[in-house]
């Protein structure tokens, strides 16, 4: 059971935030709300440090999968400075999910995110 929630919701809604921002400036502001100067990201596909880099990571996945929008599965749950969390994919226009995902992350002292690391559960193939 979490003991701070407030502390883990505000960290996974800004890390969905900076996931959806798709203007450059919006994506770099909310990257860099999220995220501390040294904070990182690895999943199977990236391993990233910095906002450039995580940034970059999202803009390419928004490449690859226009129109489609990251969204929370489940409920964040934490202890300590780590959380923890599902996701997924959603095609906007149909609804679909062809990618899900759990993310664990650790917090800095200021809430930002220091290091993410995702695992994906569910992926198209030929991803």
């Amino acid at each position: 059971m979490s003991v701070n929630t407030d502390r883990y919701q505000t960290a996974a809604a800004r890390y969905f935030e900076a996931w959806n921002a798709t203007e450059p400036e919006a994506l770099g502001k909310a990257v860099a709300e999220a995220w501390a100067p040294e904070g990182g990201y690895t999943d199977p596909l990236a391993d990233v440090v910095g906002h450039a880099q995580i940034t970059a990571v999202i803009a390419a996945a928004h490449e690859q999968f226009p129109g489609f929008v990251f969204r929370p599965l489940g409920v964040v749950d934490g202890h300590h400075d780590t959380a923890r969390f599902g996701w997924e994919l959603v095609n906007e226009a149909d609804g679909s999910a062809p990618v899900a995902g759990f993310d664990v992350v650790t917090l800095s002292e200021d809430g930002r995110i220091l290091r993410v690391l995702g695992f994906l559960d569910r992926i198209p193939a030929g991803a």
